[in-house]
């Protein structure tokens, strides 16, 4: 199912549909979202918004409405952030790892805040990974790839499957008594 988290309506929908499909919901993952690099100076108010909003007030809507469905046994959520979060903030990248930080911060904050309630937080922070934004956005064949995978201790950028194993993790029942953890998967980058 499809929906822009971005918008309430979308996400009524969203959650509609998956309760139709599967009549319940124990497992949110948090993996919308956008990344747009620019300098200071073309930070514009649209440019701050569409990141903001989805990165950070969608993940935040989604999450909220999640809760609302998931069963008194509780529920886990995954929110995917990146290690831009933190002190790999690139130039440029200014608006994007904010809202990655924020996604970090909301993650800590939720998992105090739902724990009563049976519902794990927790956060992955990828390096880059080979995804389809990421070949979108012209970075697959960029200088910026070749610089990340230089600077990259296992020496290559992820995969989708890299990823993966750590969110079913987090998901599962084995991570049952883990909540308010962020676990960088970016070869080495901190």
């Amino acid at each position: 199912m499809q929906a822009n988290v971005a918008k309430k309506a979308d996400i009524d929908r969203l959650f509609n549909e998956t309760k139709k499909a599967y009549g319940k919901l124990d497992i949110l993952v948090n993996n919308a979202g956008i990344y747009e690099f620019a300098p200071l100076e073309n930070v514009t108010e649209e440019h701050f918004h569409k990141q903001f909003d989805l990165n950070v007030l969608g993940l935040i809507l989604t999450t909220q409405e999640a809760v609302k469905h998931f069963s008194p046994a509780g529920g886990s959520v995954v929110n995917i952030s990146s290690v831009v979060s933190g002190t790999y903030a690139p130039p440029s990248g200014s608006v994007y790892s904010a809202t990655k930080a924020a996604v970090d911060t909301v993650t800590r904050s939720l998992s105090k805040e739902l724990g009563a309630r049976k519902i794990r937080v927790n956060a992955i922070n990828p390096g880059m990974v080979d995804t389809e934004g990421f070949r979108s956005a012209g970075i697959a064949e960029s200088d910026m790839r070749k610089q990340v995978e230089a600077s990259t201790p296992l020496g290559r950028i992820g995969q989708p499957e890299d990823i993966a194993p750590a969110v079913s993790f987090f998901a599962s029942d084995d991570a049952s008594w883990i909540t308010g953890e962020t676990l960088f998967i970016a070869g080495g980058v901190r």
